[in-house]
């Protein structure tokens, strides 16, 4: 099966000093998102250091590193496609999606106990009112998948 990424790379390099606060940033090969960064003044022996703070996109792990601001970092291709939730089984865990085009995804994890909670009431009002589809956002990044937000639209 293709994907539609078929041949992207993961990630891309980026000068530290081009990289910027809610933009996104490999630190220990690990996709975050920059919550916080500084520039240190270049030194005596050496360049300006960036200092970057982000939080993993997949754990919500705040990560630190800090590097020479002409250095290269990797940057990861982030994607978000949305997704028709279509059920729910009650015997596994993952999540039940159709595509634009029809097709089905099955191997979306629901994330936790919660995120289950408001899809159950997602589809039970939207079977209820006829007239909203759950749609649920997924999260892409260097092989990794996640299920971030669900939300009805009406029809």
């Amino acid at each position: 099966m293709l994907s539609a990424d078929a041949g992207a790379s993961a990630t891309y390099p980026m000068q530290c000093s081009a990289l910027r606060k809610n933009g996104f940033v490999c630190i220990k090969n690990r996709p975050c998102k920059i919550v916080d960064m500084s520039t240190s003044k270049t030194g005596k022996h050496g360049h300006a250091k960036v200092h970057l703070v982000a939080i993993d996109i997949f754990t919500g792990k705040k990560l630190e590193d800090l590097c020479p601001s002409t250095h290269n970092m990797d940057v990861p291709n982030v994607s978000r496609k949305e997704y028709m939730l279509s059920h729910l089984e009650d015997d596994d865990d993952f999540l039940h999606l159709i595509d634009e085009d029809g097709g089905e995804k099955n191997d979306v994890a629901i994330p936790d106990a919660e995120f289950r909670t408001k899809a159950e009431a997602a589809l039970a009002n939207s079977e209820t009112k006829g007239d909203t589809e759950v749609i649920v956002t997924v999260l892409t990044a260097m092989g990794e998948e996640k299920a971030m937000e669900i939300k009805e639209k009406n029809v």
